[in-house]
């Protein structure tokens, strides 16, 4: 099983939606928000996901697919 750090940035028309809570149900991870910014015309979230490395690039396609911008995070930036 694999734990793995990404930083997410959401378009301002997706803020509203929630993309995270549908990316845990759509692909067989587990999410942690570590840390977190969301305003009402910008949002970013550093996010842990834990699970099978192939689901867990398949959640990243996925929120890509949604609008997000996807970036991982080195390690130990976020505690």
């Amino acid at each position: 099983m694999a734990k793995i750090r990404f930083h997410i940035r959401y378009p301002e028309e997706k803020i509203p939606e929630p993309i995270l809570y549908q990316i845990g149900h759509e692909y067989k991870v587990v999410t942690s928000i570590r840390r977190a910014d969301v305003r009402e015309t910008t949002g970013w979230l550093d996010v842990e996901f834990t699970g099978e490395a192939d689901e867990i690039d398949k959640a990243i396609n996925g929120l890509r697919q949604k609008g997000c911008v996807v970036d991982p995070i080195e390690l130990n930036v976020v505690e």
